[in-house]
């Protein structure tokens, strides 16, 4: 059975709109997947954390793999695009969040769903409910109204558009 997941994207080292447009093609490659939307970009300062500000976007990717699966999936693609962990909040080349998978509901010490603090970050509030205005999501209702918690957040829309296919370097 496929489900709709929503994906978290985002980078604050190197061409960030070229690791994300990447990143994009990389998930409508994933197997038994489609991609299906993606949010307009959003620049947002880091929360929480210093480093250059973050360019941010979510894709809603219908999929067939398992909540696990997808996960290992957005790992390796992170890892491909150099993700390094050297410390919690640390600056990235790309972050790829499994925000909701469904409307499952999983706490392991490996995944939350949904994602527990999607609510409280205006760069994943406002790119997701502009995907989908009404979303209800397990266990916080309605997120409209969680934007109201996110106000003193800096975060500006930008005037591009992400786009599945990434361009050609040379």
């Amino acid at each position: 059975m496929r489900e709709l997941a929503y994906i978290g994207l985002g980078a604050n080292l190197g061409d960030t709109q070229q690791a994300l447009e990447q990143a994009l093609a990389e998930l409508a490659a994933l197997p038994d997947s489609r991609l299906v939307a993606v949010s307009g970009a959003y620049r947002s300062a880091p929360v929480d954390a210093g480093g250059p500000d973050f360019l941010n976007a979510v894709a809603a990717l219908e999929t067939g793999l398992a909540p696990e699966a997808l996960l290992d999936a957005l790992l390796a693609i992170e890892l491909a695009h150099g993700r390094e962990r050297p410390y919690r909040h640390a600056p990235r080349t790309l972050d790829l969040d499994l925000l909701l998978h469904g409307q499952q509901q999983i706490a392991s010490p490996r995944l939350s769903l949904p994602h527990p603090r999607l609510h409280q970050r205006a760069f994943v509030l406002l790119p997701l409910l502009e995907l989908a205005a009404g979303l209800v999501v397990p266990g916080l209702g309605a997120l409209q109204p969680h934007l109201q918690g996110t106000q003193g957040q800096a975060i500006e829309r930008l005037p591009i558009t992400l786009s599945a296919v990434p361009r050609v370097t040379r």
